[in-house]
């Protein structure tokens, strides 16, 4: 079996939407005939932590941890932030201090391309070591943070493997990266370019990411991309027996602040409460995961935090069983210029727990075609059209009726063992 080297920040003990696609693409490539190596981080800052997640990476797997040094807790200081570090430096800008602002200059100007950067000395010279001493074939990135793809880059110059580099998101001038002033922008343009040209392949997790690339760099062929969407694990979901939940309850996972506001779904429950259409002891808002203050003060605000529970973090599996006993799993699109195409993970998660989708997401997005080519919910771009829907879906839990008819085939596309076949082919043709 060949052996294929993994590049990956986000991997267990981590937690969050970030780290499922690598870890399942490490328990299922070795059924196509790869052998995973990974490459990854010693004592990482991560957003959460879950460490029930180790006990999903398969034992025969080697995993190098090295160090890295991260300037998160210089950025606390200055600011005097206790929030988790990915929602306080991506809460709206418009709302900052002078503390923030003055750690985001130093984060745009010094950290590129991210804040990452400390752990490439490290990781190059480990995944050299490990070229050699274990026979690797095969070099695999996921970004962000995009400096997995710099270590990918290093590696290839060094060793002349073949290399695979993945975006889960696009890099330069997305929703997430930092706005630069031209000189530290023009830098990360170049190593952007530059990592899209050496790589072999670029695996995306959304078409969006291919056409960003493109329009930013025609000279790219689309032959050289190739989209292999996120997906959900079957075995991570136990068998329920499906029966009337007690309240009518709608399920948010994950995280929650800045421009990923659910104010639509807010603003809906407070006109169907009005209205007399709902009632505060018959239905339950869950928001589980990190939700900012920003989202927090405006709940605590709205009458319906009388039926909002917020509850930290969870483990992914604890995660997937709230999912599972709730009638409505909520899906919040951040409100930016790219949010047309973007097509977070967690949507596929919440399509293997089987729930009605509500989206709140543009019309003509490509997560409503998602929805509408599984059949799994709706999206809604306005209060009027949530307060439809909503009304709608409890009438139809009132009566014990399915709240949506899913497309069960469409659905079993997404699956994580078909993507990480996708991912070994890749490499078959590269090899």
């Amino acid at each position: 079996m060949r052996r294929v080297l993994a590049v990956a920040y986000y991997f267990p003990p981590s937690g969050g939407p970030g780290v499922q696609r690598v870890l399942k693409m490490v328990r299922y490539l070795p059924e196509f005939g790869w052998e995973p190596v990974v490459l990854t981080v010693c004592d990482g800052t991560y957003p959460a932590r879950d460490e029930s997640l180790l006990a999903e990476v398969p034992p025969q797997v080697h995993v190098e941890r090295t160090p890295i040094v991260e300037p998160y807790a210089l950025y606390r200081r200055i600011t005097g932030t206790k929030q988790p570090i990915d929602i306080a430096v991506l809460t709206d800008r418009r709302t900052a201090g002078w503390k923030q602002r003055l750690a985001e200059w130093i984060r745009a100007t010094f950290f590129i391309p991210d804040a990452r950067i400390g752990w490439l000395p490290s990781a190059v010279r480990a995944g050299r070591s490990l070229i050699e001493r274990l026979g690797i074939s095969m070099l695999y990135t996921s970004s962000p943070p995009y400096t997995c793809a710099l270590i990918g880059r290093a590696l290839k110059r060094r060793s002349a493997l073949p290399w695979v580099m993945e975006l889960r998101d696009p890099w330069t001038k997305f929703l997430t990266t930092p706005k630069r002033w031209w000189l530290p922008a023009w830098i990360e343009r170049h190593l952007e370019h530059s990592c899209l040209d050496r790589a072999d392949r670029i695996v995306a997790a959304w078409d969006g990411i291919v056409h960003d690339a493109l329009r930013k760099y025609p000279a790219l062929t689309r032959e050289k991309f190739v989209v292999i969407p996120n997906g959900f694990d079957a075995a991570d979901y136990p068998p329920v027996h499906r029966s009337r939940t007690e309240k009518f309850t709608i399920t948010y996972t994950g995280s929650l602040y800045g421009l990923r506001n659910p104010s639509i779904l807010i603003a809906a429950l407070e006109q169907l409460l009005a209205r007399g259409t709902l009632s505060l002891d018959r239905i339950r808002l869950l928001l589980v995961g990190r939700i900012g203050e920003d989202v927090a003060s405006d709940i605590a605000r709205s009458p319906v935090h009388v039926c909002t529970e917020i509850i930290p973090y969870r483990p992914h599996a604890e995660s997937i069983g709230l999912l599972q006993s709730s009638d409505v799993a909520l899906l919040v699109i951040d409100r930016s210029n790219d949010s047309a195409a973007i097509v977070p993970g967690k949507v596929f998660e919440y399509l293997g727990a089987g729930k009605a989708i509500l989206a709140l997401a543009p019309h003509g997005s490509a997560v409503e075609d998602l929805l509408t080519e599984t059949g799994a919910g709706v999206a809604c771009q306005t209060v009027e059209e949530c307060c439809a829907v909503l009304e709608q879906w409890y009438q139809r839990w009132q009566r014990n009726e399915p709240l949506v008819t899913p497309n069960h085939d469409a659905i079993a596309r997404y699956e994580r063992r078909s993507a990480a076949r996708q991912l070994a082919a890749i490499f078959d043709a590269l090899a």
